[in-house]
């Protein structure tokens, strides 16, 4: 493939990902979030009340003026979320609150008149280039690993599942990264270099690899690497990289910090 159509390759996605950071309801949108107690609360105007237990998150919202899946919610409505999974989300007029599970409970409501979402005009990122391409081999663990990490909030953590790790070698030396399973197929990687808190976002970024193939190889193609939620907006509790996952060069690939 000429540098042309990886080019166009490489827009096209950028394109698609900056559509949907712009979803009205996205991660921009995010205007609060609150965590739960075990006291009935109402929070920032919602209709309701809200409330964790050791099992699950509840609303009762017998006032009305929530729905779920299209359907009024009547009464107390439970959500059993698994710990750092998906969430649920309610409608409440024209906002989502989402219902997640991070530890304990929290909401966070998505109002698509958010400041955020208007004022988007898509994401710093560094030029294309083909030699961000590089191969590598995916090495299973005998047995998935649990494996936690700290987040960008303060005393919380995440556990996710490592199914092994990716080698590949960059600049003369090897290198390996613990892999996360992906939410599609393939694996997460969660990783920092040289450029993190200069010119990309402190944190983390991330990095979708496809399944390998039928040897083990991968592509890291780290001119898709993406900043998390928490790059931006203050009501994320995204994960850290695992311990090792920390490149030492300058990665000049990828999503910069956002404006």
């Amino acid at each position: 493939m000429g540098d042309v159509g990886f080019r166009a390759l490489w827009q096209d996605w950028k394109d698609e990902r900056e559509r949907t950071l712009a979803d009205p309801h996205g991660w921009l949108a995010l205007v609060s979030l609150d965590w739960l107690t075990e006291e009935p609360t109402a929070y920032h105007g919602l209709p309701g009340l809200w409330w964790q237990d050791s099992e699950a998150a509840y609303v009762d919202a017998a006032a009305g003026g929530v729905s779920r899946d299209g359907e009024p919610v009547v009464g107390v409505e439970r959500f059993e979320l698994v710990n750092s999974g998906a969430g649920a989300r309610v409608r409440v007029g024209d906002v989502e609150v989402e219902v997640a599970r991070r530890g304990g409970y929290l909401v966070r409501v998505h109002d698509p008149a958010a400041e955020a979402v208007r004022g988007f005009r898509g994401v710093p990122s560094y030029e294309p280039d083909p030699a961000w391409v590089l191969r590598g081999v995916f090495e299973p663990f005998d047995e998935p690993r649990p494996t936690t990490v700290g987040a960008v909030v303060a005393g919380l953590s995440h556990v996710y599942t490592a199914p092994g790790v990716v080698r590949f070698a960059h600049g003369g030396a090897e290198h390996t990264l613990t892999a996360f399973n992906g939410k599609a197929g393939g694996f997460s990687i969660l990783f920092t270099d040289a450029t993190s808190g200069v010119t990309t976002y402190a944190a983390n970024r991330s990095l979708a690899v496809a399944d390998p193939d039928g040897d083990g190889g991968v592509v890291l193609d780290f001119n898709r690497a993406v900043n998390l939620p928490c790059a931006f907006t203050a009501y994320a509790t995204c994960p850290l990289p695992p311990e090792g996952n920390r490149l030492p060069f300058a990665v000049a690939a990828g999503e910069k910090i956002p404006h």
